[in-house]
């Protein structure tokens, strides 16, 4: 409760304080003029002289030294609570409400010092002829004792008022925000809405983008409510988001043309891809024929299922391109995507299995007239890691040393497997990639202890 909205009787009377206090402001001649009888002749007021109207004079003195302190405390709660008022509609955090409990607090104080002061005016009339000088100096002390309880309650409110200062800047930032805020977000509905008829314009549906934006309207109806019904916090956050989300609906609607064409193009390169492996399909099973002939049975078992899966991959994706084109015909881009991914995906597993054939026969052929080089390719890696364990040591640490050596004994027996009548060249082959795999990780290890141990020296 402010000084301005006390309880009726003290309203009443601050109002009659203030048009005093206007009264005291006008030129003198119109105060004149304004006093009823100034210009009686004789006057109707018995003048003391003396002691006894001095005793008035400060009476008087202090009544106006009061009113202006009233003045001042009234008009400082007035400008505080424009302050206030914009927290409140903005911030709604703990120190705000804080905030507002201290100004309500406040509030009552000054209520309470403003009704001491109206008091001590009505029980003091210093325009009395008969006023005894006893009564000036009692009404003296009464309003100047007024006058200093709102001068304390007017220097709390000051320093209320400073330590305002950040909620203060953080409410009127936000309340800055917020009309460019709602004007963007309008702006960005509209570049949607006209980007969507642009693209039906060119025969493109996009009615799950129409949908899209149709889901925006009620968010717009918002906005245009304004931040007096649904708050500034709130309607700062919805139009960020229908910024974000019309500006995402008006980015894919300019996009849609070029999709489009990118999902032709893709369809075509599909199906083309689909009819190449259909025809390097047919050459598996030659392939395998010769795996048969040439190597034992642990060299090609794991491809036996190569043709028929080929074949079937390739009819699934050739499948999934057709519910592809429908799609696209039907203007259902995602759907179409997806589908095409799918098929992609199926022609790439297709590919690696026929090409899976023909580099299992190359890799037994050359490790069959040649198996040195598989041989020289292994040992060189394992003298490099041994090389790199002993750098700066006189002897490997054991973690490093053990799967080395271990690595030698691998390959040695490898090598020996490769003296019997039907050799496993296929197994040869797995077993130097292992090993060269087991001497790689060693490698890693010993560069990633010695960097570690570089960095902690520095």
């Amino acid at each position: 409760m402010t000084a301005r909205h006390a309880q009726p009787h003290v309203r009443a009377k601050a109002s009659a304080v203030r048009d005093v206090l206007t009264l005291m402001l006008l030129p003198v001649p119109l105060v004149l003029a304004a006093l009823p009888g100034a210009f009686a002749g004789g006057g109707t007021r018995r003048w003391f002289g003396g002691r006894g109207e001095s005793q008035r004079a400060d009476a008087q003195a202090a009544k106006d030294a009061a009113a202006a302190a009233f003045y001042e405390l009234d008009t400082a709660q007035r400008d505080l609570r424009i302050s206030i008022e914009t927290i409140s509609a903005v911030d709604s955090s703990p120190g705000a409400r804080r905030a507002l409990d201290d100004f309500a607090a406040l509030g009552r104080r000054i209520d309470e010092a403003s009704s001491g002061y109206i008091n001590a005016v009505d029980a003091h009339d210093l325009d009395r002829d008969d006023l005894e000088p006893s009564a000036a100096s009692q009404a003296r002390g009464d309003l100047t004792k007024a006058k200093d309880e709102l001068n304390r309650v007017k220097s709390d409110l000051d320093r209320f008022e400073q330590g305002l200062g950040p909620l203060l800047d953080k409410a009127e930032t936000q309340l800055a925000r917020l009309a460019p805020a709602v004007e963007r977000a309008r702006q960005a509905l509209l570049s949607a809405s006209n980007a969507l008829d642009s693209v039906r314009g060119s025969g493109l549906r996009a009615d799950d983008l129409a949908a899209r934006l149709a889901a925006l309207g009620p968010e717009l109806t918002k906005l245009n409510q304004g931040a007096g019904q649904h708050g500034v916090p709130e309607t700062l956050q919805r139009a960020d988001r229908v910024l974000r989300d019309a500006g995402a609906v008006r980015a894919e609607a300019e996009r849609l043309p070029e999709r489009a064409q990118e999902i032709d193009r893709r369809l075509v390169s599909l199906r083309t891809r689909a009819q190449a492996l259909t025809n390097r399909a047919g050459s598996v099973e030659p392939v395998l024929s010769e795996l048969r002939r040439r190597f034992t049975a642990a060299c090609w078992q794991d491809l036996q299922h190569v043709p028929d899966h080929a074949a079937d991959s390739v009819r699934q994706a050739e499948e999934k391109l057709r519910e592809a084109t429908t799609a696209r015909a039907e203007q259902r881009w995602p759907d179409a995507t997806s589908l095409l991914s799918t098929a992609r995906a199926l022609l790439n597993s297709t590919d690696e299995a026929v090409s899976a054939a023909g580099d299992r026969l190359r890799r037994l052929n050359a490790v069959a007239k040649d198996p040195q080089q598989e041989i020289d390719r292994t040992r060189f890696a394992i003298r490099d890691a041994q090389r790199l364990a002993m750098a700066g040591r006189s002897t490997p640490e054991p973690r490093h040393a053990r799967p080395l050596d271990e690595s030698v004994a691998r390959l040695d027996r490898a090598v020996a497997a490769l003296e019997g009548r039907h050799p496993d060249y296929w197994h040869f082959l797995t077993e130097t990639e292992a090993v060269r795999q087991a001497v790689a990780r060693v490698v890693t290890e010993i560069r990633e202890a010695r960097g570690a141990g570089a960095g902690h020296s520095a």
